[in-house]
C-alpha cells in the first residue's frame, strides 16, 4: 500500500473508561477501513487497555496517584501536581503538536483536556464527550433544583458545556462532536457545532455471546427468586473498602428475604484478589462450596452459600452478570451506567473514594435519574430493594429511563462511519 494513502489517527483519552470508549471506536474504524494507521496517547494512566488491544501507545505516559479523579478532590489534584502532572501534561502537549505536524487527525475522548489537546495540535479533530451530560443540570422538562449557589451556577451559560468548551467544538478543525446522550445533543445543536446524536459507545460489546459457557451460573439463576449483581469497582485499594460496605448491604438484603432464595453475582475485575474478597465473605458467615468452575473464556466462579442464599464471585464475567441480574448494588462508575442502560435499577452507596465519594454518588443520581437509588445506610438496603421491586410502575419507569439516558448499542460503528466521512477518508 502506498504510504501516502494511509490515514493517520491519534487517539487521546484521559481515563480508564475513556480509553475503553476510544478502543471500541478504533476497532470499528479498523473494520471499516484497512488504510488507517491508528495510535494512542492516554493522557491519564499508562494505557494498558490500548496495549491489550494491540493499539500502539506513543508519547510520554505515567500513572498518577489520583488514578484520574483529580476533579473530585483538591487533595488528589495536589498529589498529582507533586507527582509531576504539570510537566507530564506539557510534554504530552508538545508531543501531540509534533505528531500533528507530520499529518493526521485527532480523536479526543473524555473532557476538556483531550479536546483542548486536539485543538492545540493544529490538526483536524473530533470529540467524544464522555464526561458531561445535560442530565447533570436538567431533565427533559426543566432545570434541576440545586441547593448551593455554585451548583446553580453550573447552568449559567445555557448548557453543561461552558462557552470555552463550546468554542473548541465550534472550531472549523473540529469535524464532529459526539455527546453521550440525546438531551445533550439537542442542547448543543443551539450552537454552530457539528453535533451527531448516535448513542453512547458504553453500551456496545454487552451481548451475551458467552452465556452458554457457564451452566453452573445459569442453573443458579434459575433457582433464585431474585438475582442481584454486586459492583465494587476495579481500582485498588478502593474496591476492597467498597466490598466491605456492599457486604453489609448483602446481609441486610438476606435478612429481608429469609424465606426466598437470593443469588448475588459479584462481578469482580481481574485485577482484584479473590482471596481477599473471600476472606471478607467468611467473616460474614458465607461458606465456600468445594466446586470452582473455570469456563473456556477464563471466567472463574467461586460459589458461597449462607442458608438458602448463594453468592458467586465471578471474575472476568461482567457482561454475563449484568444480563442475568434483576438489580445491582453498586459502587462503580461506568459499570453502573452500563447496567442502568439495560433498563434495570441500581442501588448505590457513597464511599470514601477517591472515585465513589458522596459527591460522586449524588452526581450519579442526577446523571442516571430514577434508575439509581441512593442508599445512605447499607443496613437499610434490603428494605429499599424490596420497596422498589414491589412497585411495577416504578420498574417500568426505570426501564424506559435507562434506555433513554444510555441509548442503543452500536454507537461505535456509527461514530466510525461519520469519522470516515467528516475526515474525508477512504473506506
Amino acid at each position: 500500500m502506498d504510504s501516502s494513502s494511509v490515514q493517520r489517527l491519534l487517539c487521546l483519552s484521559n481515563g480508564h473508561g475513556e480509553d475503553a470508549i476510544a478502543i471500541r471506536i478504533v476497532r470499528a474504524l479498523q473494520h471499516c477501513s484497512s488504510s488507517t494507521d491508528i495510535v494512542a496517547l492516554p493522557i491519564v494512566g499508562k494505557g494498558d487497555a490500548y496495549a491489550h488491544h494491540n493499539i500502539p501507545i506513543v508519547g510520554p505516559v505515567k500513572a498518577m496517584p489520583s488514578g484520574g479523579f483529580i476533579y473530585m478532590d483538591g487533595k488528589q489534584l495536589a498529589r498529582d501536581v507533586q507527582g509531576g502532572l504539570l510537566s507530564l501534561t506539557l510534554t504530552q502537549l508538545q508531543f501531540v503538536r509534533q505528531w500533528a505536524n507530520t499529518g493526521g487527525s485527532i480523536l479526543a475522548a473524555g473532557d476538556i483536556v483531550p479536546l483542548l489537546f486536539g485543538w492545540a495540535s493544529g490538526a483536524p479533530y473530533a470529540f467524544v464527550g464522555t464526561a458531561k451530560s445535560e442530565y447533570y443540570i436538567r431533565d427533559e422538562q426543566r432545570l434541576l433544583s440545586r441547593s448551593s449557589w455554585f451548583e446553580q451556577f453550573e447552568s449559567w451559560s445555557g448548557s453543561v458545556y461552558l462557552p470555552w468548551e463550546r468554542w473548541l467544538m465550534q472550531h472549523p478543525r473540529c469535524k464532529a462532536a459526539f455527546p453521550r446522550d440525546t438531551l445533550t445533543a439537542k442542547i448543543l445543536q443551539q450552537w454552530p457545532i457539528s453535533v451527531f446524536d448516535v448513542g453512547n459507545p458504553m453500551m456496545d460489546d454487552l451481548d451475551l455471546r458467552h452465556n452458554a459457557d457457564s451452566p453452573q451460573l445459569a442453573q443458579a439463576v434459575e433457582s433464585a427468586t431474585r438475582t442481584v449483581v454486586l459492583l465494587p469497582g476495579s481500582r485498588i485499594p478502593e474496591a476492597y473498602a467498597n466490598w466491605t460496605l456492599i457486604l453489609r448491604s448483602v446481609q441486610s438484603t438476606v435478612q429481608q428475604s429469609s424465606d426466598r432464595p437470593l443469588l448475588f453475582l459479584s462481578a469482580i475485575a481481574p485485577s482484584l484478589d479473590v482471596a481477599s474478597l473471600s476472606a471478607s465473605l467468611h467473616q460474614q458467615n458465607w461458606q465456600l462450596t468445594p466446586d470452582c468452575e473455570t469456563t473456556e473464556n477464563s471466567t472463574s466462579l467461586h460459589t458461597f452459600t449462607q442458608g438458602i442464599h448463594t453468592l458467586m464471585l465471578v471474575q472476568a464475567g461482567f457482561t454475563t452478570c449484568i444480563h442475568y441480574a434483576d438489580g445491582a448494588i453498586a459502587m462503580a462508575g461506568t459499570a453502573t451506567e452500563q447496567f442502568v442502560g439495560l433498563g434495570k435499577p441500581a442501588f448505590i452507596l457513597p464511599g470514601k473514594g477517591p472515585q465513589f465519594t458522596p459527591a460522586f454518588a449524588e452526581a450519579q443520581t442526577r446523571l442516571l435519574g430514577p434508575s439509581v437509588i441512593l442508599v445512605d445506610d447499607p443496613n437499610t438496603m434490603g428494605a429499599c430493594i424490596d420497596r422498589v421491586f414491589n412497585e411495577p410502575k416504578q420498574l417500568q419507569r426505570i426501564q424506559s429511563n435507562g434506555h433513554r439516558r444510555m441509548g442503543k448499542s452500536g454507537a461505535s460503528e456509527r461514530i466510525a462511519q461519520i469519522l470516515l466521512q467528516q475526515f474525508g477518508w477512504e473506506r
